[in-house]
This record gives structure tokens, C-alpha cells and sequence, in this order.
């Protein structure tokens, strides 16, 4: 009696799932038909406004850090990408016909920024932040394209992905993109101001921020329920950015201005990943988008700032011991016993955005492998930070990060031993 309403409800599935199959490989085989090889080199005569205006655009849009590999020609591509699913490789997005986009019309490349799809038909891996760039109006990525082919083309040739199977298999894509491409991403804050709404187009779309600071699922898609509440994506994580968590980390309009215009604020500077954003993207931000982009992340009324917390005497009392042996012998002698460092040579201690987070992985990865000497912009720089992954044992590691957190970062003195050496 039972057999046979679990053989229709298995037809049922086996159907749905055929049904599924069959729409998937009709859209596979529309996008193939539609898409192109060959054909003539794109000329594009833009006006010079439109062309200036695509440039500030790529810029905002942070098109070079990801497309240029290190000691490589802007925008040629080769950039090794990590991920769990394996390596993807920035591609050439220069005008070059054969190896770039020198061939590519502007109906292609807003294709690839909206749809997710690459001129030959072919689906993109999102690495590339169609997923944010999908929300992108068409002005702004005419303008881009009009711009790019401006470059001068690079003969770089693209190196091929490496993902691990089944996630080399192009096809996939499409269930993936009907699950999670999204036309727009939920707001992490409240306003509704002209400077609100241009903050949340910079800072949502066109700077993809929420491609490193969103939690990812378990087949690589945001977790847009927890947007900009941070991720580990690589070795030093991208925090949380929600208004909630920048105001208890002593966050302010103006302190987020200074760090996204310069790299440097009261607190601290930027390093790892965050460095050649400001570097290549925010940097060039004019002063009114900046402040956009703050407006946005605090919202039109912003939380207060919270005051770094005063340490309970128990806090105190353990780290005092032999994290602050550590920290006289090793670190006072840059940051100062007062943890105030030295003006554009070395960041204070005391107030300390990284010391202020819940989440001890960056500091620790700081201590053990160091950060390498930086420039900013206005002639400002950091000195190089040496790691001390072969002076310090995991509990002295941990002793000392729990001296740093609980003197100037107002946190508990809870780091592990463990802790420490998960990440060595």
C-alpha cells in the first residue's frame, strides 16, 4: 500500500529534477549560441569627459587590484586567486584582441558585469563580483568599457583555472547563479539621505565590499543575512564593518574618511589586503564620495563611538606578567611603553582598531609573520613590522596578544596557546 505513493513522489522528484536539467542546458546552449569568438578588433571613440569619468569609475570599482599580478602591467591579468574550490586567475582586461577584450563590445563586457557571462558564452566564476557589480547601472559600465579600451592592449596571455572538480565544471554555474545572483544587496544600515544612498552604490556594488567582508556559504555564495559582519577569505580576515561593530571598535565618520583616503587614521593602518585598496581604489575617491561611503557604513545617525573599556583588575593582573615581558623586549622599543607608537613611522597601540576586535586571528597573524614596510599616499609610510613567529613559543605568543587586548584593545585576556599555533 505504501510502495506506491513513494514510487509517484520518486517519479515526481526524478521529473523536477529532469525538468531542472533540461532548462539548465537550454540556457547553457542559448548563452553558447549567443556568445562569440573571433571577430574584429573594437574601435571605440568616446568623449573625453565619458573616458575620464570610466577611469574614476574602474578606480572606485577597484578594477586593477584583482586584474594586475604583482610586477605585472595593470589590468593584464594573472593574479592567483586561492579559494577552497581551488585557483582562479585574474584575467587580461586590456584591449589586446587576442588575449584581452580588444574584441569585446560594450553589450559583452556589460554582460560579463551583470549576467556573469563571458563573450564566448561561457559562464564566469564569481571571483569575478558579478554579484555585486550586477546592481551597476549601464551609464556607469559604458563609461568603464570606454575607458579600458583606452588602455594600451597587453599581450599577456590568460592562465587557466585550476578548480578542483566538480567546481570546473562551467555548467554548475547556472543553479548557482539562480540561487544566490541577486539584482541588489540588503542595506547593513538605516538612512535614506542623497549622501546615504550614493554611500550604499559604493560601497554595495560598485566596491564590492561585502565579496570579502560577508560570510560565505558552504559552495562559496554570500550570506546575505550576515552582510559585511566579516570573513577570513584568506589569512588576515576582513572584519566587520556594520555600524554596530565600527562604533565599538572607536570608529567615527572622520576616523573612516582618513583610513579610506589615506590609509591612516587614529585607528591604525591599513595592511594585508586592505592596503592595495586604498592604494589602487579608495585613495582616488573625491572627498564627497568618501564621505559617502562613511555616511553609509554608520548610517544617517551613526552609533557614538564607544570608549575603549577599562581592563577588570583580574584581566590586568594576568597579562601583566609575561605578555608584558614580551612586549617590553620586543615591541616597546617601536610602539613605546605608552603603546602611542611614532607619527607615519609606526601605528599606536593604545585605541588600536585590530586590538579592539572580538576575534584575536589578525593580531596574532601580525605578531607571527610581521607586515612589510608600506607606503600612503601624501608621502606617508610605516616602517616594516618583523614577525616574531621564531622568537615566541604559542604561550608567549598568546600571553603577549592577551597584553596587547587587554591594556589598549579593552577585550579579555582569552587567548590560547592552541589559538596561536592553529595559525602558524
Amino acid at each position: 500500500m505504501t510502495g506506491r505513493p513513494i514510487g509517484r513522489r520518486l517519479v515526481s522528484i526524478v521529473a523536477i529534477v529532469l525538468i531542472a536539467g533540461i532548462a539548465a542546458a537550454a540556457v547553457a546552449t542559448r548563452n553558447l549560441r549567443s556568445g562569440k569568438t573571433g571577430g574584429p578588433l573594437q574601435a571605440v571613440s568616446a568623449p573625453a569627459d565619458v573616458v575620464a569619468r570610466g577611469k574614476y569609475l574602474a578606480a572606485a570599482a577597484d578594477c586593477a587590484a584583482c586584474h594586475t599580478a604583482p610586477g605585472g602591467a595593470p589590468y593584464a591579468g594573472g593574479l592567483a586567486m586561492p579559494s577552497g574550490f581551488g585557483t582562479i586567475y585574474a584575467t587580461n582586461i586590456t584591449p589586446d584582441p587576442d588575449d584581452g577584450i580588444g574584441r569585446w563590445s560594450a553589450e559583452d563586457f556589460w554582460r560579463a558585469l551583470h549576467d556573469g557571462i563571458r563573450r564566448d558564452g561561457a559562464q564566469l566564476y564569481p571571483a569575478m563580483p558579478y554579484t555585486s557589480y550586477r546592481g551597476m547601472t549601464r551609464a556607469d559600465a559604458d563609461a568603464i568599457y570606454a575607458y579600458m579600451m583606452q588602455l594600451i592592449p597587453m599581450k599577456v596571455t590568460n592562465r587557466r583555472t585550476e578548480l578542483n572538480f566538480p567546481f570546473n565544471i562551467r555548467l554548475g554555474m547556472l543553479g548557482w547563479n539562480m540561487l544566490f545572483l541577486h539584482d541588489s544587496l540588503p542595506a547593513v544600515s538605516a538612512g535614506s539621505s542623497s549622501a546615504w544612498q550614493r554611500g550604499r552604490y559604493l560601497v554595495n556594488v560598485l566596491g564590492h565590499c561585502g565579496e570579502c567582508h560577508t560570510p560565505r556559504g558552504i559552495v562559496g555564495e554570500m550570506e546575505l543575512l550576515r552582510s559585511l559582519t566579516g570573513f577570513a577569505l584568506g589569512r588576515v580576515a576582513a572584519p566587520d564593518i556594520t555600524p554596530a561593530a565600527l562604533a565599538s571598535r572607536g570608529w567615527t565618520a572622520a576616523g573612516l574618511r582618513a583610513y579610506l583616503g589615506r590609509g591612516l587614521a587614529p585607528q591604525g593602518s591599513a595592511f594585508g589586503d586592505m592596503h592595495p585598496v586604498i592604494m589602487l581604489s579608495t585613495r582616488n575617491l573625491t572627498a564627497e564620495d568618501l564621505n559617502a561611503v562613511a555616511i553609509y557604513l554608520l548610517g544617517d545617525n551613526p552609533p557614538p563611538p564607544a570608549p575603549l573599556p577599562a581592563a577588570a583588575a583580574t584581566e590586568s593582573a594576568a597579562a601583566n606578567g609575561a605578555g608584558r615581558t614580551s612586549y617590553v623586549a620586543l615591541c616597546a622599543g617601536c610602539h613605546g611603553l605608552d603603546g602611542n607608537g611614532m607619527p607615519n613611522t609606526v601605528v599606536a597601540m593604545r585605541n588600536n582598531s585590530t586590538l579592539r576586535l572580538a576575534d584575536p586571528r589578525n593580531l596574532i597573524v601580525a605578531m607571527l609573520d610581521g607586515i612589510g614596510a608600506a607606503n600612503f599616499p601624501h608621502h606617508a609610510s610605516m616602517q616594516a613590522m618583523p614577525g616574531f613567529s621564531d622568537k615566541l613559543s604559542d604561550a608567549e605568543a598568546a600571553a603577549l596578544a592577551n597584553y596587547l587586548r587587554v591594556t589598549w584593545g579593552g577585550q579579555k585576556g582569552d587567548v590560547t596557546p592552541a589559538a596561536v599555533r592553529a595559525l602558524r
